[in-house]
């Protein structure tokens, strides 16, 4: 089996050989190109063999979903304060990465009565911590009560 080391350190040994017997004023001109070559490949080498091997850390998003059960009899006017009280946490409470909304459209047919869906997007968990007790948030749900009839609260850690 051929290890590959030997045979470039014979390869590099030949043209060496090969070296010592040209004339002198070539070999002063090889070895001097070698001096300024050499390092140089072997930096930009590491530079972009570094830039290929590193991997950013992906930003870490922390998700939390909520979903609405509302009362049966729920006028359409009320289910829509609540949305639009809902969506004005955004501009209320600046730890709110992202927010969005939907209501159900699945054809499964497993949506349990929850009709609304809203994911709030935190960088971090001290974010959500500002969140949960913030006043507009407060404010929120007690816009929200009177027509809850379920909630379904999951939070996550968003993995690529």
């Amino acid at each position: 089996m051929d290890d590959p080391s030997n045979s470039l350190f014979l390869e590099m040994t030949g043209i060496m050989n090969l070296l010592n017997s040209a004339p002198s004023w070539l070999q002063r001109s090889f070895r001097g190109w070698m001096l300024l070559a050499v390092p140089g490949l072997a930096i930009g080498w590491l530079m972009i063999s570094g830039s290929m091997n590193a991997k950013e850390e992906p930003m870490k998003l922390l998700r939390h979903v909520v979903m609405f059960k509302f009362k049966d009899g729920t006028a359409d006017a009320d289910v829509a304060k609540v949305v639009d009280a809902f969506r004005g946490l955004k501009t209320k409470i600046p730890e709110i990465a992202a927010f969005e909304y939907g209501t159900d459209n699945s054809p499964e047919g497993l949506a349990n009565g929850f009709t609304h869906l809203f994911l709030i997007t935190f960088k971090s968990e001290q974010d959500r911590t500002v969140y949960l007790p913030h006043p507009a948030h407060k404010a929120f749900v007690d816009v929200l009560k009177p027509h809850l009839d379920k909630v379904q609260v999951i939070d996550y850690w968003a993995h690529e």
